[in-house]
């Protein structure tokens, strides 16, 4: 079931929404080349924890034959598309491309985004699959209002990735949040226009393209986390809180 989010409680996810900006704009203060993953994601803990939050994604599970999500970020380089666990032995490259996932709970509501980054100059081509890949999301966000119908949300991301000779990831989704980090509904990247539920006022979703520059194949490494291209090739992931509204959908982590 789709909640509908009074007022009060998106005024709540507002408010998660503006410290998750926050920590993106203090990691755009710090990355560069040189830094592991590991240093990165202990300033991103500290920034929330400093500010009230609490890192949604540290100690998440997903089943009992995986241990619990050990990093408050996600922090995932070039082949590694999401879920990627912040490393001491991974240091930032010049060339290289990471996408940064941060979910955060603030006084019991939730925000949700990420964001891909350029460590130094990075070739065209991965320069061109962060665009694209963020051209998606808005395309995507553009359907976020009244009168529309989920899968149009996924189409648009579709058509503007397959148009630009990129593929989407298809084993992963985006989804409704609010009180609970993943709620209903799951919000694929792909699909046919005009079909599932009709998009009402106050519905709250996470919207998130993960893009390969090379097929959509993914698989999960060995520590039950990590979700890789099988190809190797790079991938990129972009995502807003976004509110369902009657004209333009409001984008409650605007300033990433």
């Amino acid at each position: 079931m789709i909640h509908i989010k009074s007022e009060r409680e998106i005024a709540r996810i507002r408010e998660s929404c503006r410290l998750t900006v926050e920590t993106f704009q203090k990691v755009e203060q710090v990355i560069c080349a040189g830094m592991t993953t590991f240093e990165l994601d202990h300033i991103i803990e500290a920034h929330i924890r400093e500010h009230g939050g609490r890192p949604a994604f540290k100690g998440y599970k997903i089943g009992k034959n995986v241990s619990p999500f050990p990093a408050s970020s996600c922090i995932s380089v070039e082949g590694e598309v999401v879920h990627g666990i912040p490393s001491k032995h991974r240091k930032l490259r010049n060339g290289e491309i990471v996408s940064i996932d941060v979910g955060i709970e603030y006084e019991g509501f939730f925000g949700d985004a990420a964001k891909t980054y350029a460590i130094g100059q990075v070739e065209e081509r991965r320069a061109r699959l962060m665009r694209i890949t963020q051209e998606a999301l808005h395309r995507g966000i553009a359907r976020a209002i009244v009168g529309s119908r989920l899968s149009d949300i996924s189409h648009a991301i579709q058509v503007h990735v397959e148009s630009a000779g990129f593929s989407v990831v298809r084993d992963l989704v985006g989804h409704g949040v609010g009180r609970k980090l993943h709620e209903d509904p799951q919000i694929p990247n792909y699909g046919s226009p005009n079909r599932g539920p009709r998009l009402k006022e106050g519905m709250v979703f996470a919207i998130e393209p993960m893009v390969n520059a090379g097929a959509a194949d993914v698989k999960t490494t060995a520590d039950g986390w990590t979700v890789i291209t099988k190809d190797g090739q790079p991938s990129a992931h972009f995502e807003h809180t976004v509110v369902v509204r009657d004209g333009e959908a409001e984008i409650l982590t605007k300033g990433l």
